[in-house]
């Protein structure tokens, strides 16, 4: 602790030392960071300048673009439990040598959780344990394999509390930093990125899981007379009963791969928040839970697949 103390004066001291250097390196914190995470995160940054030395103060260039992606996968690591190939993370525990984070979390596996030679349905597959699939015109919900759907909540009222939107807010804080680092240590959002793998690995290193529902896009009104005519699948993806994104393909996987990708668009902006809005489920008005972002919205929500706020009343009246 003492260790710690002395190690934070000395960046302190350097720093007051050195204003412009301070100025320039607190132009590198996330939005979302707390002060822990930054003062640990910017010790990493300025220990290891010296070995990145075409890095200089305000000029973005690969060299620094690398530090950055080191340094938050080595956050990410230490303050979320995050794992990275062995190469990736034999080079940060180099790097983070000496540096001392009071009370940092301690991660289990969920092996650990669990017990050996115990399996957990959310580790089964690829995250098929957190997909279910929606008939059109029912509530029926079936998996591919029996034991492995977890279901909504059955004791919910119809639509969400107002209160849910700052109940989920905290985990979706945390949950935009994971994603923030993990998408930076993956070199930044694009197409050829496997966008579901990186939402859910995410999700899962919160410890929560996705909800994918699937409904073909014949079964589904009020689309566009062009659209209803092709064949495929629709995708919605939830998180915590929260909406983040719909997606269109050819099939389950393509549509899943689409909701992916437009769920992380949301977190592409400085912040997301949760918000009650209005959209249509099977033809009705409904209030549902949103992730969403600071962007305006020049067009609707796509209609709901699901509803995870429905009670019985509701269901009579759908």
């Amino acid at each position: 602790m003492a260790g710690e103390r002395s190690e934070e004066s000395t960046v302190s001291e350097y720093l007051d030392q050195n204003p412009q250097v301070a100025q320039w390196v607190d132009t590198l914190r996330g939005y979302c960071e707390t002060n822990k995470q930054w003062f640990a995160r910017r010790e990493f940054i300025l220990r290891n300048m010296e070995a990145f030395p075409t890095v200089q103060q305000g000029v973005s260039n690969s060299s620094l673009d690398r530090l950055l992606s080191l340094s938050m996968v080595w956050a990410n690591h230490v303050f979320l439990g995050c794992s990275y190939p062995p190469a990736v993370m034999d080079k940060i525990k180099e790097m983070g040598e000496g540096i001392d984070v009071q009370d940092a979390p301690v991660h289990k596996t969920i092996k650990e959780l669990l017990g050996k030679g115990k399996r957990s349905a959310t580790t089964e597959g690829d995250a098929d344990s957190c997909v279910k699939r929606a008939k059109c015109g029912a509530n029926e919900l079936d998996s591919r394999s029996a034991g492995r759907t977890s279901t909504w909540p059955v004791s919910q009222k119809s639509g969400p509390t107002p209160q849910a939107p700052a109940e989920h807010q905290p985990f979706f804080n945390r949950l935009y930093k994971a994603v923030a680092w993990k998408l930076v240590s993956a070199g930044g959002f694009g197409p050829n990125l496997d966008h579901f793998e990186i939402l859910r690995s995410c999700v899962e290193s919160c410890k929560q899981t996705l909800t994918c529902v699937f409904v073909p896009l014949k079964d589904i009104t009020g689309l566009p007379a062009g659209r209803t005519q092709k064949e495929g699948h629709v995708c919605e993806i939830r998180c915590q009963t929260v909406y983040m994104g719909t997606g269109y393909g050819r099939d389950e996987s393509a549509a899943k791969a689409m909701a992916s990708k437009e769920a992380l668009k949301v977190f592409q902006g400085r912040k997301v928040t949760v918000k009650i809005c209005r959209r249509r489920y099977k033809g009705k008005d409904v209030e549902d839970l949103m992730l969403l972002d600071e962007q305006p919205r020049s067009q609707g929500f796509p209609p709901a697949l699901s509803y995870p706020f429905q009670d019985e009343q509701l269901e009579d009246s759908l």
